[in-house]
């Protein structure tokens, strides 16, 4: 507490004194630039990684940077997704994962958790679809490899959970919003972005070049203002693929997802868990797991 104290007393003394106007332009309202989800870990700052200054980001933060489904809880998560996008009119949102991450590690042993912190438990399902899916998907990998996969689905998880929110959507058929992918490495402060032309993560110089290279092409562009691709768009690599998240800026994510395919009710990796699960009306249920890019 000492050093908390400290701190006021500094940014007091230092920055706060040196940046007066911006605070007295603060206090009138603010007008936030981007939606910055992440994860509450205490080693992720969002504004000290993008150097933004107060004001510019509106910030969700919770274990393992997650938005339930929308009707899945009543918690923080949706109120604060509609506000920001409906009576802020943000139009980008950043969903943020990072290496190393407690809460993926413990959704990868998510039966471990139920006896000794049944609350942690609770909140990892509303990420179930992460875990099922890196389960059937990635059992060749295990460690830290296998973290790092489950982080970067997960990120995309939970893009695609967020599109069934009323607003999301909405301003998305609009193209009034885009929606983005990120992974932070602690150990090297670098971000790598999903990128949906080739359907993996690459490191920012890279997505940046991608993008400007997209927008000059003389090609057709998709019908879907989305950012990121909808699962039943996707096509997994050829087994042996190397896409590994690391010095070449790329994860495991086998070319992304597979095509999800609908099956009887009951069956493993149905929309019928959701329902079962969180009550989610059918259409909705049936929506998050086969995405909800069409118009």
């Amino acid at each position: 507490m000492k050093k908390l104290v400290k701190g006021l007393r500094e940014f007091r003394a230092t920055y706060f004194s040196t940046h007066r106007e911006l605070f007295e332009q603060l206090s009138h309202g603010q007008k936030p630039r981007v939606l910055f989800v992440t994860c509450s870990d205490s080693r992720i700052d969002p504004t000290l990684i993008t150097q933004a200054e107060p004001g510019e980001l509106f910030v969700i933060r919770n274990a393992g940077n997650i938005i339930p489904p929308y009707g899945a809880t009543n918690g923080g998560e949706g109120a604060t997704v509609e506000y920001a996008i409906h009576a802020l009119n943000i139009e980008q949102i950043v969903v943020c994962g990072h290496s190393h991450c407690g809460a993926i590690k413990g959704l990868l042993q998510l039966g471990k958790l139920e006896e000794e912190m049944p609350l942690v438990y609770d909140w990892l399902r509303h990420t179930e679809a992460t875990r099922r899916l890196v389960k059937e998907n990635y059992s060749e990998y295990d460690g830290e490899e296998l973290l790092e996969i489950a982080t970067a689905e997960n990120v995309l998880t939970q893009i695609e959970n967020l599109q069934t929110y009323p607003v999301v959507h909405s301003r998305l058929y609009q193209g009034r919003l885009k929606i983005y992918g990120w992974v932070y490495h602690i150990e090297t402060g670098e971000v790598f972005v999903y990128d949906a032309e080739t359907h993996c993560y690459v490191s920012l110089p890279q997505f940046f070049a991608n993008e400007q290279a997209a927008s000059q092409a003389t090609i057709q562009k998709p019908t879907s203002p989305l950012v990121c691709d909808m699962p039943q768009n996707l096509q997994r690599a050829e087994p042996g693929t190397d896409v590994r998240i690391g010095s070449n800026g790329h994860v495991p994510a086998n070319g992304r997802r597979p095509t999800w395919q609908t099956t009887e009710p009951g069956q493993p990796g149905t929309a019928h868990e959701l329902v079962e699960v969180f009550g989610l009306p059918p259409e909705q249920a049936e929506r998050i797991y086969r995405g909800s890019g069409g118009k």
